[in-house]
């Protein structure tokens, strides 16, 4: 009974401290920088789309961006990228954004990713600007442009230091309870065996460093990425009648939620903001600076040339994937925005209505038996690649902070604990813990971003005069 007590003061104290920290200005702080980047390049997410596409995939089919041989490919790099942001976030999180944020957060969640477009493509330029040469490889990301490019030990610091715990919640305990959640609800399997496996597959990849993460990443992340949207496909044309009405009450739920629900209920606009920025943010990481160190490692000789990439990963992590999600739970009748604020008042949220189980009951109300296995298979292997990608990410910030390798040992230690004890962790504490270390890591990255504008803006401007 203590302990339940305990669980509970912490969720509330946690809840409390992300309502002050996910203020209207650190929203609107994402906001405002995707938004500077988007105006000052006029739309050019929108508006250059064969351009980025042409120098991303169109370069990779031509054997373009080939470096000197210090790090991994620019593809490996955008799968080590994806792997550490599809998955838990856009499976798990988008689910927990509709329930929490009502549907108007995938509204939101759409905006924060055509604007975090330009902002990832301001990080990944970023880091391969001011990397630096290290005995492995690269050495590259945030903390690097910060200290680089502002002269500010300071916020670099602060930055290294919020990735650290960032990589223990979001980047680890948060994938593996999402996989220890999914296989007990489909297959039945004890969470602590599978916290136990998922923590020994990861040590053995772990200490092949990026090489080996990258390779991983890169096999897994393409075949089941189309896995995923395959099965969302399948369940959305089932139920193609329905997705005018989800669509309406996306919108709906977002400009008046209001009347989103009927009955004198509804979601509020500042629930909807925040779930959707946060879960954006969390599924495509703009603004958050964490994927650009994967970005770092890649071979490429023009910081512009690898920015392209930081677009690509945000359209395909976010406007895709996370896209698929919430029509399927929209159209697939297992969430109703009426009975969740029901019992969201009640505080009797049922555990296979939060995060991915509910996006398994989707896929399953259309797919049966093998909509629970599409997503269970595809959050297990979205999930293992995303804890990969961030345990590295961790050992980045370790060097940065203490100039060796000494303590890589002990932190990958403390890592593997985290995926064992993060099985047996409930989603909504997880979550909250999510929050609060993003929003500690992107007030230094976000402000280093606005303030180092104008060298993106003339590396940009210089690269596609040269013609890209």
């Amino acid at each position: 009974m203590a302990a339940y007590l305990l669980f509970e003061v912490m969720v509330m104290l946690l809840s409390r401290l992300n309502d002050v920290v996910w203020s209207p200005w650190l929203l609107g702080l994402f906001l405002a920088a995707g938004l500077y980047y988007s105006l000052r390049t006029g739309f050019f997410q929108i508006f250059r789309i064969p351009l980025w596409l042409r120098t991303t995939f169109g370069a990779m089919l031509r054997r373009r961006g080939r470096g000197n041989g210090r790090g991994i490919s620019q593809f490996q790099a955008l799968a080590t990228a994806l792997a550490s942001t599809i998955g838990t976030g856009s499976i798990a999180g988008v689910a927990t954004a509709i329930w929490f944020g009502g549907p108007g957060a995938v509204f939101w969640m759409w905006v924060s990713a055509l604007l975090g477009m330009m902002t990832g493509c301001a990080e990944k330029l970023l880091s391969v600007r001011y990397r630096r040469a290290g005995p492995a490889g690269w050495l590259g990301g945030p903390m690097y442009y910060i200290l680089d490019g502002l002269k500010s030990p300071l916020l670099a610091g602060w930055f290294a230091l919020a990735c650290l715990p960032a990589t223990l919640t979001g980047g680890d305990m948060v994938q593996s309870s999402s996989i220890a959640a999914a296989l007990q609800a489909t297959f039945g399997w004890d969470r602590l065996a599978v916290g136990a496996a998922v923590a020994v597959l990861t040590g053995l990849v772990m200490v092949g460093g990026i090489g080996r993460i990258a390779r991983v990443s890169s096999g897994l992340v393409p075949a089941m990425a189309l896995l995923y949207l395959g099965g969302g496909a399948a369940v959305l044309a089932a139920r193609a009648d329905q997705i005018p009405e989800a669509m309406a009450l996306i919108f709906c739920s977002a400009l008046r939620p209001e009347a989103a629900v009927g009955g004198g209920m509804g979601y509020t606009l500042a629930a909807a903001l925040r779930y959707g920025v946060a879960r954006g943010v969390f599924t495509n990481e703009a603004g958050l600076g964490t994927s650009a160190m994967a970005h770092a490692a890649a071979e490429v000789d023009c910081p512009a040339r690898q920015g392209m990439w930081g677009i690509v990963e945000v359209c395909v992590s976010t406007l895709l994937v996370c896209t698929a999600t919430a029509l399927v739970i929209l159209v697939s009748g297992v969430y109703g925005p009426a009975d969740a604020l029901v019992r969201g008042a009640l505080g009797a949220v049922p555990p296979d209505r939060l995060g991915a189980p509910l996006t398994a009951a989707a896929f399953s109300s259309v797919l049966g038996p093998w909509g629970g296995a599409v997503v269970s298979l595809s959050l297990l292997l979205f999930a293992f690649s995303s804890i990969l990608g961030w345990s590295w990410y961790g050992e980045q910030s370790i060097l940065y902070l203490t100039g060796s390798r000494r303590l890589v040992p002990a932190y990958r230690l403390v890592f593997l604990s985290c995926v064992v004890l993060g099985s047996l962790w409930e989603g909504e504490a997880v979550w909250e813990l999510v929050d609060l270390c993003n929003a500690l890591m992107a007030i230094p990255n976000l402000t280093a971003l606005l303030l180092l504008s104008p060298q993106v803006l003339r590396e940009l401007r210089d690269w596609e005069r040269t013609g890209g």
